[in-house]
């Protein structure tokens, strides 16, 4: 058993896959610094100064009166409320991440298109023209393959 797991941790996959999701957590804190510092503030400025972070609904008010500054304040006062503005600042981060894999993946399956696409022929092992990777038998030497 233990024989097995070493095979399994140590598979190229499994690797492949710790990197991806070392990858994965420091391209999230670039997307997310990317959406609350760039992408927000000019955002909130059109829309009058609003800045979404903190938006929110007050359900309940806690010990002092409303209306609170932020969230954070809100829950310091102990009120309850829906902070909506973070939910859109994650959505907008969410779909800044799904674009950026898409196209990730979208150029690694053109570069893989071009790569299988390029491997269209062998050489002749007797006369070494190139030759189709299916063919049985070759169009130069007519030696069998």
């Amino acid at each position: 058993m233990l024989k097995e797991f070493k095979e399994f941790a140590i598979k190229g996959n499994m690797i492949d896959l710790a990197i991806g999701v070392i990858m994965g957590g420091a391209f999230g804190a670039v997307v997310t610094s990317l959406v609350k510092d760039v992408i927000m503030p000019p955002i909130g400025a059109l829309l009058g100064g609003a800045d979404f972070s903190n938006l929110m609904w007050v359900i309940k008010e806690g010990s002092t009166a409303a209306p609170y500054a932020t969230p954070a304040a809100a829950a310091e006062a102990g009120a309850t409320v829906m902070a909506y503005g973070a939910f859109i600042n994650t959505v907008i981060n969410f779909v800044i991440v799904a674009l950026a894999i898409f196209m990730v993946v979208k150029a690694m399956n053109r570069l893989r298109k071009q790569e299988e696409e390029a491997v269209s022929t062998k050489p002749c092992p007797f006369c070494k023209s190139d030759i189709a990777l299916e063919a049985t038998r070759c169009p130069a030497c007519t030696s069998e393959i």
